[in-house]
This record gives structure tokens, C-alpha cells and sequence, in this order.
């Protein structure tokens, strides 16, 4: 028996959706050469995460083994899949690998950070392959809502793995390649020990629709429009974008392009050559001056981001164009799980101004780019593996496709982030749980999630904030009075006097009672100080804030 083995481990993109990060290894246990397939992030909400910019995977167990490293490989250019790319290069410092698109987006972002663009490697499509260490990989074309997708065909020691990244069967997807059946099953003649599958869309029972399907209608919808028409959807999905733009010009409208998101990836795409023809874009401030009837804006903002192209017009004007009565707001898209209060806010916004809001409830102007769950049965059995295990998904999906395996009798095996499995030989099983986390970035400073940062953040959000200043003599004698300054309080309590005046007067009857022992440590008069402040507002205004204390001694 081998004395090596062959391991995946998530670290982000099991048991959730977003900051996907998946490690491959082959090598003795504890030495293994490693890939990283994918190393994206999440964004935040103001909830959970109030005031931080970005979230990723934490990579501390990569980092500890940076030497280890061959290589990453970004199977996409949306931001789950290549977003932290940047932000982990000083961490990981190894070769980045892609195809033209998307190493051209992560290229910028390395630019962006201060890092050398030519850390990017641009692959060809297969069969070409990359060998790195004891592994081969190469880029398998796959249709998803962005261009030059692809899976990852990864040869092994051990044999070989499909990682799908994400997928859909689409044989006409308007821009990009589309899924050849064909293609796979020649990838798959030779024995696949493990397919690596995405799980987004696991409990859709119906077959995916094509790309293609959304473009008569979208045509029908702008051009039975009387006034300004403006459509939202996600900046990276370059093919509606191009059917929305198809649209406008054949309603004899002038197209306009609203948003650095947007702009950034049809630049992109042109200048990579997937994009070989798009309709002619005026400016903004071109379409100022144009009858409103003859716009059609394409804009950013379709989940609802507050400071995106869409919630700016929602407001009021942006750019110089603003919405009217009459007006069509479009969302061709469909609003991920969690952002539903950002889009319904800004419908309503809309609403109020009289515009007219469609969105996709009727399936009609958006298409998901991932594969539904006769879609990924088609690919098992087209794949035909060993083993299948789960990605891209929460835990329900996850646990649902792998029990979709199972029903076809095929081995599924739910690992969510953390789970290391060793795959070698016939029957794979986990031989470690390594600690997985999330990792904020919060302005330019990255923080741990237990760092207690954020965590500390959200209590003063809900509880508001007291600070405390006292002073004392050379004696450790109270020096005046103690004052108090508040945030996020109401002013008054429930004594009708001015909370700040109560929460003082208690606090100055404390110190005035206090023994010497209790004055002299710092640590035992601020424990007492909190412990007032707090229940003097529980009483005052039903709330126990956050507590500063300032100590300052004359000496």
C-alpha cells in the first residue's frame, strides 16, 4: 500500500454560498504538495457584519503551509471565485492560473493591491494541461453566467478529478462557450475517481433554461415601453448584459452603460475578444440631452447595494438622469437569498416615483447560471465517477446532492468546510478536521471573526454607548465630579430628567461611598462604574449599554 495519499479540503464554498476556496494535496501525510481551486469572497450585510468592506475564507491553515503551494487555479471571474485572490497573494505567494477573461479581472485586482500582474498566468482551454507537482490540471470549457467558465480537470497519482466549478447545460448561451456534452464524456472515457460537483441549485426540479430563452422576451417587454426603460442585472453576466443592449437598439433606443462594475467587464470581455460585437453606448452625459422615450439604461445595483447605479436613481438623480412617472425599471435577475430587503426597498422607491417595476416572478427576463437537479443528473451519468462530492452550496444542498448520488447509485460524500478527506484507494473517508473561519476585511485591516472587532461593533449598535471620564487626586480622592458622554441613547429616562444628569449623579454617590481599596484599582472602579452606568439605564430606558471608562490620576 502507498505510504501517499490524495486529500480535498474545503475552506470556503461548503455549508455555504460564496468565498469559495477548495485545497487539493497528493504527497505523504503531513507533507503533501498542494493546489487551491478558487479563492473568492462574500459580502457583508449590516446585520451581521455592520462596516466591513469584504469577507473570505480565513487561510491560516494554507498560509502555515504557503511552501507547499504549487498553485491556484480560478475556475470563474465572479467575485465567490476570484475575489481574494488579491488580498491573499502576500499571505500564499503562489502562481495564479486562468483563462484570458478572467485573468484579465484578476489582473486588475492585483493591480489594484500592488502586485505583479504577471503573477496571473493565462491558460488555454483544454486539452492543454499545467503540470504543477504531482498534478496535471487542465481547463475544461463549461456555460455559466460569465464567460470562459470552466471545470478543472485535475489528474493525480491517484487518479483523476472533476471539479465543475460552477455550471449549467447551456448549448447556446449567447456569449461564451456552451456545454459539450461530447466533450465530457471523452474527459470522462478514461475513469473519473471523483467528481467535485456544484450543488447550488440542487432542489430546482425542472430542467435549466438557456440563455437564449430570455432575449425575445426582454425585446417584447423594452419595446412595448413608452418611457425611459432602465434594466438591472449582475454586471458579470456579460451575455445579458449584450441581450439587454441587443434590446434597446432594436426598440430604436440609445443604450447607456451606468456603473464602473458594468463598464470594467464588458472592457473586459472586449478586449479579451469574447465579445465581438455589442451595440453603441452614448454616455451619461450624452443622454441627458436625448428624449427620455429613446434611453434604455443598463445599470448596476441588482441586489439591492446601496451605493450601486440602481438605488442612486431610486433616490433621485444620478449622473444627471433621473426617473419619472411612467418610466420601466427591469430586474433581469434573480435576488440572492439575503438581500431581499435592499431589492424590495428599492422597488418601493421606485414605485413612489411612479415608475413601473418588473421583475422575474414570472420567469420570464432571467435565467440561473447553474444546473438544476435533472441538469446534474445528467452529468453524474455522463461523468460517471467513483464518488461525488458536493460543493457550492449550503449544508441542505450539500446533504441533498449528496443523497442525489447516492440515489444514483453512485457514492456522495458531504464534507463541509473543514472536513479533510482522503480519497486514495477505493473508499474515502475523513482523516481530519482542520479549523475553518472567516476572514474580515474591515477598511484596510484584516480581522478574524473571533477577534471580537465586529462583535463588539454590533453591541453598540444595539445597546448605544456611555463613556465615562473620572478623576483622581494624588490622594486617589474623587477630583470634581464624574461626567458622562452618550451615543446612541435616548437623552431622557423614564425620571423625565436628562439621562446623562442621572447616570452622573449615581455615579458621583458611588465614588462619594467608595472605600479606599476600591479607588486605588483601576480594574475593581471600572468593573463598578460599568456595573452602575448599566443599571442606571436598564431603570432609566430599558437598555444596558456599552461601557468606556477613562481614569485619569494626578500624580
Amino acid at each position: 500500500m502507498s505510504s501517499e495519499r490524495l486529500i480535498y479540503l474545503p475552506l470556503g464554498g461548503a455549508g455555504e454560498i460564496g468565498m469559495n476556496a477548495y485545497v487539493y494535496g497528493y504527497g505523504k501525510p503531513g507533507q503533501e504538495r498542494l493546489i487551491l481551486v478558487d479563492l473568492g469572497v462574500t459580502f457583508p450585510d449590516m446585520d451581521t457584519t455592520p462596516g466591513v468592506d469584504l469577507i473570505h475564507a480565513d487561510i491560516s491553515w494554507l498560509r502555515e503551509r504557503a511552501d507547499r503551494l504549487e498553485a491556484v487555479f480560478v475556475t470563474h471571474a465572479h467575485e465567490d471565485h476570484v475575489g481574494a485572490v488579491a488580498h491573499c497573494y502576500e499571505a500564499l505567494g503562489a502562481p495564479v492560473y486562468a483563462r484570458a477573461f478572467t485573468a484579465n479581472i484578476a489582473r486588475r485586482k492585483m493591480e489594484e493591491h500592488g502586485h505583479p500582474e504577471d503573477a496571473v498566468h493565462t491558460a488555454s482551454a483544454w486539452p492543454e494541461q499545467i503540470s504543477v507537482g504531482p498534478f496535471k490540471v487542465g481547463f475544461l470549457p463549461v456555460s455559466h453566467s460569465i464567460p470562459e467558465s470552466a471545470a478543472l480537470v485535475i489528474d493525480t497519482p491517484e487518479g483523476r478529478i472533476v471539479h465543475t466549478g460552477d455550471f449549467k447545460l447551456d448549448e447556446n448561451p449567447i456569449v461564451g462557450e456552451p456545454f459539450d456534452p461530447n466533450l465530457w464524456a471523452e474527459v470522462a472515457k478514461s475513469g473519473v475517481k471523483a467528481l467535485v460537483c456544484d450543488s447550488t441549485n440542487v432542489f430546482s426540479p425542472h430542467a435549466g433554461r438557456s440563455e437564449s430563452e430570455v432575449g425575445p422576451e426582454i425585446t417584447r417587454l423594452v419595446e412595448e415601453a413608452s418611457g425611459m426603460v432602465v434594466a438591472t442585472t449582475f454586471a458579470s453576466n456579460v451575455a445579458r448584459v449584450k441581450t439587454l443592449a441587443e434590446a434597446g437598439e432594436r426598440a430604436g433606443r440609445s443604450v447607456v452603460l451606468l456603473g464602473r462594475a458594468m463598464r470594467r467587464m464588458i472592457e473586459a470581455a472586449t478586449e479579451t475578444g469574447i465579445l465581438t460585437s455589442f451595440p453603441r453606448v452614448v454616455s451619461a452625459e450624452e443622454a441627458v440631452d436625448m428624449p427620455r422615450q429613446n434611453l434604455m439604461l443598463i445599470v448596476t445595483g441588482s441586489q439591492g447595494e446601496r451605493r450601486a447605479a440602481s438605488a442612486q436613481l431610486a433616490r433621485g438623480k444620478y449622473r444627471g438622469l433621473e426617473l419619472k412617472e411612467g418610466d420601466l425599471f427591469l430586474f433581469s435577475s434573480k435576488t440572492i437569498p439575503g438581500n431581499e430587503r435592499g431589492v424590495i426597498f428599492i422597488m418601493n422607491q421606485l414605485s413612489e416615483k411612479g415608475v413601473d417595476v418588473v421583475d422575474d416572478s414570472a420567469g420570464l427576463y432571467h435565467v440561473s447560471g447553474h444546473a438544476n437537479r435533472p441538469d446534474l443528473e445528467k452529468v453524474h451519468g455522463l461523468v460517471d465517477p467513483q464518488m461525488i462530492i458536493p460543493m457550492h452550496g449550503e449544508h441542505r444542498h450539500l446533504r441533498e446532492h449528496a443523497k442525489l448520488a447516492e440515489a444514483g447509485g453512485r457514492t456522495g460524500i458531504l464534507a463541509v468546510n473543514g472536513t479533510m478527506l482522503d480519497l486514495t484507494g477505493n473508499a474515502p473517508r475523513v482523516v481530519d478536521y482542520v479549523e475553518t473561519g472567516r476572514t474580515y476585511l474591515d477598511g484596510t485591516v484584516k480581522v478574524g471573526a473571533l477577534d471580537g472587532v465586529v462583535r463588539d461593533r454590533i453591541r453598540m449598535a444595539l445597546n448605544g454607548h456611555v463613556t465615562v471620564t473620572v478623576i483622581l487626586d494624588e490622594e486617589d480622592e474623587p477630583l470634581g465630579e464624574p461626567w458622562c458622554d452618550t451615543m446612541g441613547l435616548s437623552e431622557i429616562g423614564s425620571s423625565r430628567a436628562a439621562l446623562v444628569e442621572v447616570l452622573e449623579e449615581d455615579l458621583n454617590q458611588f465614588l462619594m461611598r467608595a472605600d479606599a481599596k476600591t479607588l486605588r484599582d483601576d480594574d475593581k472602579l471600572e468593573e463598578a462604574i460599568r456595573r452602575i452606568v448599566r443599571q442606571t439605564a436598564k431603570t432609566e430606558i430599558g437598555k444596558k449599554p456599552e461601557v468606556t471608562t477613562v481614569i485619569s490620576r494626578m500624580k
